[in-house]
């Protein structure tokens, strides 16, 4: 009984190991998420763990935004649709992009 605990906990352990080993390139390939039209990520479907992937990137995307805004002495709001420009350019086919408030595949 006791072993079977112990495997029972080391799977559930597995499982959720490779849910959080979640990377963004399997994420947009599993059509999980997208690029939106404000220059992050959009979660169009997936647990808390897709939710947490694409909050953690899109703070960092907002601070490197921030600091590109003050470099050049623009706006954010600027460099955000800037990289949401960028971004589409650079997403590959088949993964989702936002357009017009909807998500369709490139």
């Amino acid at each position: 009984m006791k072993a079977k605990m112990i495997l029972t906990t080391i799977a559930a352990a597995c499982m959720s190991f490779s849910v959080m080993a979640l990377t963004i390139n399997e994420a947009k390939s599993q059509g999980m998420v997208g690029e939106n039209s404000t220059g992050y990520l959009g979660v169009i479907k997936g647990s808390g763990d897709v939710k947490k992937l694409v909050a953690d990137i899109n703070k960092k995307r907002k601070a490197k935004y921030q600091q590109l805004a003050k470099k050049n002495g623009i706006s954010l709001s600027q460099v955000e649709k800037l990289a949401a420009e960028k971004t589409y350019k650079k997403t590959s086919s088949g993964h989702f992009i936002q357009v017009n408030g909807k998500w369709v595949k490139k």
